[in-house]
């Protein structure tokens, strides 16, 4: 792996961030379907994001582009997306997404994260990681790898 591998650059910093939730796996799907769900932030992330009911992305060509998340209770959050093939960075006040991916031998290695911004959250993050952040990310990579097979 090169040190421009998208999914080595997410997997430091996951851990430079202690983020509460990280997973990493090889989708036995190629890599243009894989990224054509997560190139689709509007339309897919609702259905990735449990909790989210909304992702509006502002429109344009740039790599670098801002959005608002609406969730589900109705509360809003903006964000800066920066958005190239085989990886995306998602940053709002309070948080920090991430999901990175690369064609691997027979399919794709494809990576999540989700990470809190103020220090003062670290402690909810470490509590969350060690609760739930696993089973998460493995629902979120095993619902990415659903949304890609139907593409």
């Amino acid at each position: 792996m090169s040190s421009s591998d998208p999914v080595r650059r997410l997997r430091v910093l996951a851990a430079g961030l202690r983020a509460g939730m990280y997973a990493e796996d090889h989708l036995a799907l190629p890599y243009d379907r894989v990224w054509a769900v997560i190139a689709d932030l509007q339309s897919e992330l609702p259905h990735l994001v449990p909790f989210l009911r909304e992702f509006r992305v502002s429109p344009g060509d740039a790599d670098r582009k801002q959005a608002l998340a609406v969730g589900r209770s109705g509360l809003t959050e903006a964000f800066e997306v920066r958005l190239a093939p085989g990886w995306c960075l998602m940053q709002s006040r309070l948080t920090v997404g991430g999901m990175a991916a690369v064609p691997e031998a027979g399919g794709t290695r494809f990576a999540v994260l989700g990470a809190t911004r103020p220090t003062v959250l670290r402690p909810v993050q470490w509590l969350y990681g060690r609760r739930l952040g696993e089973r998460r990310g493995r629902a979120f990579v095993d619902r990415v790898a659903g949304r890609a097979a139907l593409r």
